[in-house]
């Protein structure tokens, strides 16, 4: 009476383990044998042969999609910061004492505003003598003009005394002294004439040197007051009051950012695809948007990295840009034909190159190597595909080039 329980059991614990742990197994062997069953019934009825006609259940299936190149902006894109169009530390020329107000940092100053005034001294009274002594030096031109007048007439004189004294020596009317006598007058004269002229031009050397003291100490004047070079805002705080400025110290630091510059390097690879003037965006690292153009591309690279700078003005007058953002640049270069297909189709040769397995003719499966150009959101730009392809963009891993798929089709992504 025992022994049907124990049986019981144990079938019932073949069946569990069965339905448990080779579920797949049991429900393959049975459907097998349900399907065995009906060949075997419809074979009876209808007299033919068993053999199966499709041989389609031996190959693997891959899904495929169906691509179409479509005409895209091949953007040069790279990777950079911000910088201000201009920075200029203000520095002083000249040594005395603050006596304005500072302004502090952060204030919008225009071209020409005051950012330090310095203590006068004795500098109005040094501009004061320097121009007496323009005036002094300009009043003893008359003086040296008129000397050299009269030296000239001298000269006259001898001359015609000269010209008399020969004639009469030569007449026997004359003696030999007195015609020597006015001979050396003559070179007298001639020698006043060159005194006389020297003299004028001593004059007119004291006229400039003095017009020279003038405008340093007009210069020098000047010194004491240091205004903005150009529209911008005080990066720094402008020096404070009574601080003892000499030269070269800083006043103030102005920074211009309207309009404001991207810098970029640009690899050589790609430095033939980038245009003076071409039109630029970028992306801050705050999620700012901007645009502008290329206004400077280096001719030489960088010996380190062998890229070459390029640089973008971009429009700044809200001043929402701040300099040394990290920005992610696109420069737009030759539109190009390309393909865009989900990332993970994208897979290695045995060479490892990268490409994507395709369905080409015959369901046989070809490796094509492409150039990845971008990507976004949507997936990846490629190119080297032909115009029309069919990429197999789910089992890829599991086949290579050569082998005969069943493929299955889905929409491309719009």
């Amino acid at each position: 009476m025992r022994l049907i329980p124990i049986v019981t059991a144990i079938l019932v614990t073949i069946a569990l383990y069965l339905l448990v742990f080779e579920r797949d197994a049991f429900l393959a062997f049975a459907k097998g044998d349900a399907a065995a069953q009906t060949t075997a019934e419809s074979v009876e009825a209808e007299g033919t042969d068993a053999t199966p006609k499709d041989d389609t259940a031996s190959l693997i299936g891959v899904v495929a999609m169906q691509s179409t190149a479509r005409e895209i902006d091949s953007a040069v894109v790279l990777r950079g910061q911000t910088k201000a169009i201009r920075q200029v530390a203000v520095l002083a020329e000249t040594t005395s004492t603050v006596v304005s107000e500072p302004l502090r940092k952060g204030a919008f100053v225009k071209a020409g505003d005051l950012l330090c005034e310095l203590d006068v001294g004795t500098r109005q009274a040094d501009l004061l003598e320097v121009r007496a002594r323009q005036s002094e030096a300009k009043s003893r031109v008359p003086e040296s003009q008129a000397r050299l007048d009269e030296a000239k007439a001298r000269l006259e004189e001898a001359l015609i005394n000269n010209n008399a004294a020969q004639r009469l020596s030569e007449g026997g009317y004359a003696s030999e002294t007195r015609r020597i006598s006015t001979e050396a007058g003559v070179r007298t004269a001639e020698a006043g004439i060159k005194t006389a002229e020297s003299g004028l031009e001593a004059t007119r050397a004291g006229i400039e040197a003095s017009t020279a003291a003038v405008a340093a100490a007009e210069r020098e004047l000047d010194r004491i007051t240091i205004t903005a070079p150009f529209d911008g805002l005080l990066e720094s705080d402008a020096a404070e009051l009574g601080s003892l400025m000499q030269p070269g110290s800083l006043c103030a630091t102005v920074i211009q950012l309207d309009p404001m510059k991207l810098v970029g390097f640009v690899p050589e690879a790609e430095v033939n695809r980038v245009q003076l003037g071409a039109q630029a965006g970028a992306q801050l690292a705050t999620g700012l948007q901007v645009a502008g153009q290329v206004t400077f591309l280096s001719r030489s690279a960088d010996e380190t990295t062998r890229t070459f700078e390029v640089e973008i003005s971009v429009p700044n007058p809200e001043l929402k840009i701040r300099d040394g953002q990290t920005a992610t640049i696109s420069i737009s270069a030759e539109g190009a034909k390309a393909h865009l297909l989900p990332q993970s189709s994208l897979t290695l040769n045995n060479q490892g190159e990268l490409g994507v397995r395709a369905v080409g003719e015959g369901n046989v499966v070809d490796f094509i190597a492409v150039e990845l150009l971008r990507d976004d959101a949507n997936g990846v730009w490629l190119a080297g595909l032909p115009e029309t392809v069919n990429v197999i963009v789910v089992g890829q891993e599991f086949v290579t080039a050569g082998v005969e798929v069943a493929p299955t089709y889905r929409e491309a992504a719009q």
